[in-house]
């Protein structure tokens, strides 16, 4: 673990030199509009805020005066410890309050950690932020199952959850998150489809959160395995299952749509990267100090790469990934569903373009000309609102309905 926080030091000093020129155009939020923009987003539900209480950012800002990692990390725990301890002394007494309880202190501990564990501080402010995510699905019902799959000499750690009293196999869809968010946060969504007779299994995409590969040009690897336990499981429909991802998570959901089409019924992905993302030209012009993004986006992305270490290898590094690079793009592929924004700053729409007039079947689109990344609208547009009135009905009827 000591040899992480070094390598994610050096990175960061590495990083630091090498785009300083670029940041001086535009520079990341320095701490004060950091706190000011995280408010505003907890006040109106906006990523990565969804669902923390503005009082309890404001309580935590309060110690937090410069941007060290540890700094925050500690002030954010400071907050949760209180909630994580009070669930923990009414479990028995009062166990909705606990679980309330639970909840609010795995989002305090998960924004802890934000956008990655780069430091001790913040991984601790991960683990605890897995404990609270994991004492509050105690609650869960049905229950949530954690499945280890061994990997490369690791394991693949996901939450499965299936529907109660199902008489035969189940559909499941596999959802792999982003490149900040993680599984736990894709669990708490995914309940809403349980009750349709559809089950899921939450991974961390590789180079995320306990995954146990970073990102390279092979990595997708990783979720066939997922693919092959889930089809392992005598109470999974094997015939019937689906992927979704969500930003970096889309880019997984998209590939797995081509190189495993003939095992899944179908994908949907909300702004996946495709190819211009990939290109040294928006690294440097969109993504250095993006402001749709919180902060560090570059440093986040550097971390989920297999040995990435500075700027210029960030950009001689990412073409590889590009699907049309990869020769992959326009082979035949799964049903899709893609969802986008046209304002979004983080992926762009351009991707979503080509990824639409490639491969051999139709595609479902849902392009919101006034949404940013995924496709949000704040006001409008919220992520619960396209989870639950876009995906989980597309996923829905795709998982149902008769094979294509």
């Amino acid at each position: 673990m000591k040899t992480q926080f070094f390598c994610a030091t050096i990175v960061a000093v590495l990083l630091m030199g090498s785009f300083m020129a670029s940041a001086q155009q535009r520079p990341e939020r320095t701490i004060e509009e950091i706190k000011m923009e995280a408010i505003h987003r907890a006040e109106v539900g906006q990523y990565p805020l969804i669902g923390l209480d503005p009082a309890d950012v404001k309580e935590a800002f309060q110690s937090i005066h410069t941007t060290d990692k540890d700094e925050w990390a500690a002030a954010f725990m400071h907050v949760a410890d209180r909630y994580f301890d009070e669930a923990k002394s009414l479990e028995k007494s009062d166990p909705a309050k606990a679980n309330a309880d639970y909840i609010r202190a795995w989002r305090l501990y998960s924004f802890g950690r934000w956008p990655i564990p780069a430091s001790p501080g913040k991984q601790r402010s991960y683990e605890k932020a897995i404990e609270a995510f994991l004492d509050h699905a105690k609650f869960y019902d049905p229950p949530l199952e954690v499945v280890r799959i061994p990997f490369d000499g690791k394991e693949i750690i996901g939450y499965l959850r299936l529907p109660k009293n199902a008489k035969a196999p189940v559909p499941l869809v596999i959802a792999v998150n982003g490149l900040d968010s993680r599984k736990e946060d894709l669990t708490e969504s995914f309940a809403a489809i349980l009750p349709f007779g559809i089950g899921f299994l939450a991974v961390d995409g590789p180079g995320t959160g306990q995954a146990p590969i970073k990102v390279n040009e092979t990595s997708e690897r990783m979720l066939s395995k997922v693919l092959d336990y889930a089809q392992s499981r005598p109470e999974i429909d094997k015939d019937r299952i689906a992927i979704h991802g969500v930003s970096w998570g889309a880019y997984w959901a998209t590939k797995m749509a081509i190189v495993e089409r003939a095992r899944l019924r179908g994908a949907s992905a909300q702004s996946p990267p495709i190819d211009e993302f990939f290109h040294k030209d928006f690294l440097m012009n969109s993504l250095l100090g993006n402001r749709e993004y919180l902060f560090d986006q570059v440093p986040a992305l550097m971390n989920i790469l297999d040995d990435v270490h500075t700027l210029d290898e960030l950009a001689a590094y990412l073409p590889k990934l590009s699907l049309v690079q990869e020769g992959l793009l326009g082979k035949p592929m799964a049903p899709m569903l893609v969802i986008a924004g046209v304002l979004d700053t983080q992926v762009p729409i351009s991707d979503d373009f080509l990824l639409l007039s490639k491969g051999d079947v139709p595609k479902t689109a849902w392009i919101n000309p006034r949404g940013g990344h995924l496709g949000r609208q704040v006001g409008v547009w919220p992520d619960p609102r396209i989870f639950k009135e876009v995906i989980i009905p597309w996923l829905v009827k795709t998982l149902q309905g008769p094979a294509n």
